[in-house]
């Protein structure tokens, strides 16, 4: 846990973890955003978040990684150069020329693929992306994140046949930022009072 409590120090640093009032994309008010976005600027703290997914990914078969974009693209591709497996990644946009693919890479049909993101939250944009793969012929049983939020999404992905594997929760992560004095009990007091909700 040591390495992990190290990086989500190193998150908090570079701005992962912020603080105040967010929409997010369910339409939820947030107190505390995560954005993994920044990782792309910092080489090394992404080389580390590479290897904790690594010691997830280590333990699953599969032929494949799924990356959703966008955030989850650079994290996959570093990922991709320690275990040397091939990913493919699925389009936010379908183009109307072209291929007009809904997902950019190749894989057989009946290949086992594994879904990796930053973070789930209620887990419904897992299910468009594993969807759309399972009708083009992949077979997908496995979520791996960095953290869960805790909000609905590992039940919600065990419903539809999927297990959720995760680094660490939203809540452990707050608790070394409190316990570090990065955030202060009133902050670390608030986020929880409203991740009990969930």
């Amino acid at each position: 846990m040591k390495n992990k409590e190290g990086l989500m120090i190193d998150l908090f640093k570079i701005g992962a973890i912020k603080f105040g009032s967010f929409k997010l994309k369910s339409g939820m008010i947030s107190p505390v955003y995560i954005d993994l976005r920044v990782l792309v600027s910092y080489p090394k703290i992404l080389k580390n978040v590479a290897k904790v997914y690594l010691e997830i990914l280590d333990k699953l078969n599969f032929h494949q990684m799924i990356a959703v974009p966008y955030t989850a693209l650079p994290i996959v591709a570093a990922i991709s150069f320690y275990n040397n497996k091939p990913w493919i990644y699925t389009r936010k946009e379908v183009k109307d020329y072209g291929t007009k693919k809904a997902y950019e890479g190749s894989f057989e049909k009946g290949e086992i693929g594994v879904l990796v993101d930053d973070m789930i939250t209620t887990g419904e944009s897992k299910i468009e992306s594993i969807n759309l793969l399972k009708n083009s012929g992949l077979v997908i049983k496995d979520v791996v994140v960095l953290f869960d939020r805790e909000q609905g999404g590992k039940e919600f992905l065990a419903s539809n046949g999927l297990k959720l594997h995760y680094a660490f929760t939203l809540k452990q992560w707050l608790k070394v930022l409190f316990e570090k004095k990065k955030i202060s009990q009133e902050k670390y007091q608030e986020v929880i009072n409203w991740l009990n909700n969930f």
